[in-house]
């Protein structure tokens, strides 16, 4: 909004105050965010009127701003919460607490959990640091000095908490001073004019005075709108009526298409699309005096570089992180973080692709692969874990006959292409390739070097510049742009065209498809600095918008999808990164910290909702995206061009940089490379190395190496031997407190900060086991040096679950323990039981039988659904807050006996009691693919058995765990990837469980032996008998019941028995692990059948 504008909004704010429109002023100042009355603010505080302070607030700042806008709501909402406490309102108080506060809990869980805890107190105030806590009035008073300060350090209040100093009633003296102008301009000017209207000029040649103004010219009655002219406020004319509503999310991006916009011309099928209003408001002019508007032409950019940083369409993710630590007046939290310690900043490996990279994109679900595309049109697929390339691909038409003959003879006459655009499908099913001349390629991808064929577009005349998946209509298109102007949406099945989108006036550089309250809508930009946006319909652009520099320039959303970025460079070098403010439709922060020239196009890209990142000056810059101030800068010790290409995996954990000499670079953070570490030992490359040995020309001497590494393999078998532990002097075992009503252990966990374990007995009883901070355990962790405690609260409560009237024997127990280890949810046999952690008591209770719980998994993004596994085989998605059940899911034939959720597929698989597994998605709820375990015939059970399942930690495999076997599984296709058997002569297994970091397998057998496994291939590395951790005089049908890992201790576990007992074991101080991992064998890494890879082409066999 220009000045001039915003100075209108002053005088109309003085005016409604001096006419007594109190509501009406501070409505208008919510609302502009022009002006904040800190008078009005302290009443509202003053008065409780929570709901309205919010509201006022909101018109200012959001809750996710920044760290002094998060510290003001939660400052807001705690007084509230600790109000409602205090008139014992337990009602409202939860209320407060999951609607209000909930949303602090992923940025101090700590905090969330003391807060929470409050609830089982009589009084909060006898809690030592809210002992002070006085009475309401006296709270208000002392929180609201401190909102003060808040509001005055919040560089969003900036210029807004000062009223301007205006003469009284100036919105009056100038439309005096108008009317006496006008009058001035009167041929025959009367001495006293009688004015009565302001709707029309005054002219003294009317001699009834002013007439009604006639429709034709009146804009509020559907006259004619007229244009802007040279007076500053001529865009404030009231414009015509809309018939309906802008959809929400372009609304105030929103201008009335140019008469002379061509319209959108379909290609195909129309897919549905929401009504459009007969007028939109005029864009705005960003406000940014910093930013020198350069103007635009259309000229070509040859052989430019490619940025790379759009994102996918939106996928869930957590707000900013940059905050100061929230806290109640006197509670010292001793959580510091360090800003980068997230970021992805050292290199993890270097390699060569060959050729320039041009583009590049992580897997969305196999976070660990990288797709590269390069300058001389080259493909590359690399498993960056395994630091293995699984495919390469040159540069070739499929079907020249197909394509146009402006391309056959574009290529007759030159055959060099390049790539601008790779890029996965949401799914990960397919990828797309946009070369710089007309054709995109989409291949489809069924893992590890199988890629095939599956559509050749020859898409636009001149280069196919950005390439995007999307899903109008819940059906999955590609989206296209390239030099001849146009935009156009393909069916990615088909590849039928179903929109053409013109508008641009020069070719179109990027796209940037994204989805916002159920309305799907494109943004796009020209290399003429215009960013447009389009609806999938024939209603034209949207937007008609400069971006900062005109010209090269690309947008992206946060994961969240909430923020919108972009990032340009100009033709003089001028690099801007900038947020946009959606609501407003105007640049809402520029970034600092660009060199003055780049040296090429500056590409950007976005991580976990708090990282921007960008290639420039040699170097990766870094900012938080709630600071304008250069972060950090990394030059990953040397070896980058000036304006590297950037990549971030979708979860931010690894970042792929492009680097001099055709090489590329993969940064990681801590968790990024424990995924490294993961995906190498789940690398199934011996077999590869086998059957491409077998394939290739024996005139080829490259087969000499694989003979010889094959028989190195061999020795170094013979000469592995498994570790044996037979002995208690060979590791370290600690048997816990035990409980005098307690028999067997049914269920076992560690919580999610491992110091404590917590196990349900077969008799519907919770122990929870606890380790003291010491001078031996400084952590407070789990550890076999000291003795935890068996807690229970003072009162002397046992968390006890709900059980019916038959043998405990015939119950299925199960539990789930909620990610701020605050709740568990459990049942063994009756009712489901909702457990305080703290206080064990009970918070409700749902869910009586039949049918009867016995399986429980929270969902991983909202703790309020559950899935839950039922005896009569159904599994029901159920959510606590409104006590319903949205879906319920059949699909087997026995009780359910395992859930998991996939935090990246989106999906829920299921196993039971007839040995199913299922797999669902977790957002329709409906079946993908199921599938049953092969038993092996000699070892069929008798009677039904327990098949439960576990997610590894790449979030796409997971853990069968069955009586007669264990086994590995790739959740898209459901195959088996690997498959351990007990040897006949053992016992069967009882239960298993990956180590926290998924690159072990812990399993018990009935027979005491612990069974520890490389997760790679499942191939046994040490085995522990019953008499390293029980004493002779154990009977030996005491056995282990179930197993758990702890979360950060690789090489700890912890047993449960069938006797009650709970034993932790780990390795011998001297050792530190469970012996040493046996070497790949040469040819399969398994005894279970794998499908075999397609076979591929010389070409496409791995180089290194």
């Amino acid at each position: 909004m220009s000045s001039l504008s915003r100075e209108l909004v002053f005088l109309i704010l003085q005016f409604l105050d001096e006419e007594k429109f109190k509501e009406t002023v501070h409505k208008l100042e919510q609302e502009s965010g022009f002006f904040f009355n800190m008078k009005h603010f302290e009443d509202e505080v003053h008065n409780g009127n929570w709901e309205e302070v919010e509201r006022y607030l909101s018109g200012f700042t959001k809750v996710d701003d920044n760290r002094y806008s998060m510290k003001l709501f939660f400052e807001i909402r705690k007084q509230k919460y600790l109000e409602a406490l205090d008139k014992h309102d337990l009602s409202k108080a939860v209320d407060v607490l999951v609607k209000d506060l909930k949303v602090f809990s992923s940025f101090n869980e700590e905090l969330f959990k003391e807060i929470t805890q409050l609830l089982t107190l009589e009084n909060f105030r006898d809690n030592e640091q809210l002992s002070k806590y006085g009475d309401t009035r006296s709270a208000r008073a002392v929180m609201l000095v401190e909102l003060k300060k808040l509001i005055e350090a919040n560089p969003l209040f900036r210029d807004k908490l000062q009223f301007p100093n205006l003469k009284n009633s100036r919105l009056r003296t100038l439309i005096n001073q108008s009317l006496n102008w006008q009058h001035q301009l009167c041929k025959t000017p009367k001495p006293n004019p009688d004015i009565k209207t302001l709707f029309v000029d005054h002219s003294c040649g009317q001699p009834n005075g002013a007439s009604t103004p006639s429709q034709a010219n009146n804009p509020l009655l559907g006259g004619a709108v007229p244009k802007p002219g040279g007076f500053p406020l001529a865009a404030h004319v009231p414009f015509q009526p809309m018939p309906v509503p802008v959809p929400t999310p372009l609304a105030s991006w929103m201008s009335n298409p140019p008469a002379g916009t061509h319209p959108a011309v379909s290609g195909g099928p129309l897919l549905g699309s929401p009504p459009i209003p007969a007028g939109f408001k005029y864009p705005r002019t960003p406000p940014n005096p910093s930013i020198d508007f350069l103007s635009g032409d259309s000229d070509h950019v040859n052989r430019r570089t490619r940025p790379l940083g759009i994102s996918d369409e939106a996928s869930q993710a957590s707000l900013p992180v940059n905050i100061q630590p929230l806290s109640f007046p006197g509670i010292a939290h001793s959580h510091t973080f360090s800003a980068l310690d997230d970021f992805p900043k050292s290199v993890a490996w270097t390699f060569s692709q060959g050729s320039t990279p041009m583009s590049m994109d992580f897997h969305p679900a196999q976070q660990t692969l990288l797709l590269v595309g390069t300058n001389v049109g080259d493909i590359g697929l690399w498993e960056v874990g395994s630091r293995e390339r699984l495919m390469q691909r040159n540069f070739k038409v499929w079907d020249l006959s197909k394509c146009s003959m402006s391309f056959q003879a574009s290529v007759a006459k030159d055959a060099g292409v390049s790539i601008n655009r790779v890029i996965w499908s949401p799914d990960g099913s397919l990828f797309g390739v946009a070369y710089s001349r007309h054709i995109v390629q989409i291949y489809s991808y069924h893992g590890k070097n199988d890629v095939r064929q599956h559509l050749e577009i020859d898409a636009h005349v001149g280069a196919v510049n950005d390439l995007a998946f999307s899903h109008p209509n819940k059906q999955l298109s590609v989206i296209t742009c390239g030099d001849d102007k146009l935009i156009k949406v393909w069916d990615a099945t088909t590849g039928a065209k179903q929109y053409t989108f013109e508008g641009h006036e020069a070719p179109v550089y990027s796209v940037c498809p994204h989805n916002k309250d159920s309305i799907q809508f494109i943004f796009s930009t020209a290399l003429d600095g215009k960013i447009k946006a389009w609806l999938y319909d024939n209603l034209g652009s949207r937007v008609d918008y400069d971006a900062p520099g005109r010209w090269c320039t690309t947008l992206a959303y946060s994961a969240d999808g909430k923020r919108l970025f972009s990032c340009g460079t100009s033709k003089e070098g001028e690099s801007h990164i900038v947020e946009w403010n959606e609501s407003e439709g105007a640049v809402k922060r520029i970034y600092q910290g660009f060199r003055k020239r780049s040296l090429g196009v500056v590409q950007f890209d976005t991580a976990k909702n708090r990282f921007l990142a960008a290639g420039d000056d040699f170097s990766i810059k870094i900012w938080d995206m709630d600071n304008t101030q250069l972060l950090h800068c990394i030059d990953t010790d040397g070896g980058l061009p000036a304006s590297p290409r950037i990549r971030f995996s979708k979860n931010g954990t690894l970042l792929a940089v492009s680097a001099n000499d055709n090489g590329i670079k993969i940064l990681a953070n801590t968790d990024g490379f424990r995924v490294l570490r993961a995906s190498e030992n789940l690398a199934f490359d011996a077999s590869r190395t086998s059957e491409g040995a077998k394939n290739r020309d024996t005139r080829d001497h490259g087969d000499v190496k694989p003979r010889i590494a094959a028989e190195d393999a061999n020795d170094k078998l013979k000469n592995w031997k498994l570790s044996e532990i037979n002995e208690p002097s060979l590791c370290r075992s600690s048997k816990l407190p035990e409980h005098s009503k307690v028999t067997k252990i049914s269920r076992l966990t560690y919580t999610n900060s491992g110091n404590a374990i917590l196990a349900l007995a077969s008799n519907a009883i919770h122990l929870l086991w606890k380790w003291p901070r010491s001078d031996p355990n400084f952590s407070g962790k789990a550890t076999t040096s000291v003795s935890p405690q068996l807690w229970q609260p003072s009162s002397g409560i046992l968390m006890t679950n709900d059980m019916p009237d038959v043998n405990p024997e015939e119950a299925v127990p199960c539990f789930a323990l909620s990610k701020n280890d605050s709740y568990v949810m459990s049942a063994s046999g009756g009712k489901i039981s909702l457990f305080n952690m703290m206080t064990f008591k009970t918070m409700t209770t749902f869910m009586p039988p039949p049918p009867a719980a016995t399986s429980l998994a929270f969902h991983p993004q909202d703790n309020n659904i559950i899935a839950i596994g039922m005896d009569d085989s159904s599994i029901q998605i159920f959510n606590v807050r409104v006590d319903e059940v949205k879906s319920k899911l059949k699909g087997h034939s026995k009780r359910i006996t395992g859930l998991a959720f996939s935090n990246t597929l989106n999906v829920l698989v299921s196993s039971g009691a007839d040995a199913q597994l299922c797999v669902w998605s977790s957002v329709g709820w409906e079946m993908q693919k199921s599938r049953f375990l092969q038993l092996p015939s000699r070892r069929s059970p008798e009677a039904p058995s327990e098949t439960r399942v576990q997610f590894h930690h790449d979030q796409t495999h997971f853990l069968v765990i069955h009586e007669t076997q264990l086994a590995i599984y790739e959740t898209t296709k459901l195959d088996c990837i690997h498959q351990w058997v007990p040897p006949e002569s053992a016992a069967p297994i009882s239960h298993a469980t990956f180590s926290c970091d998924s690159q072990l397998v812990y399993a018990s057998l009935l027979d005491g032996t612990i069974c520890i496994f490389n997760a790679a291939h499942l191939r046994l590395r040490c085995r522990i008998s019953r008499a390293a951790y029980l004493p002779p005089s154990v009977s030996s049908s005491i056995h282990p019941t179930v197993i758990a890992a702890h979360p950060q201790e690789v090489n700890q576990f912890a047993l449960g028995l069938s006797d009650g007992s709970v034993h932790v074991i780990e390795p011998h101080a001297s050792e530190a692990k469970w012996g040493v991992p046996p070497p790949p064998e040469n040819g399969s890494t398994s005894n279970a059948p794998v499908t075999p890879s397609v076979g591929a082409s010389s070409s496409d066999q791995p180089q290194r």
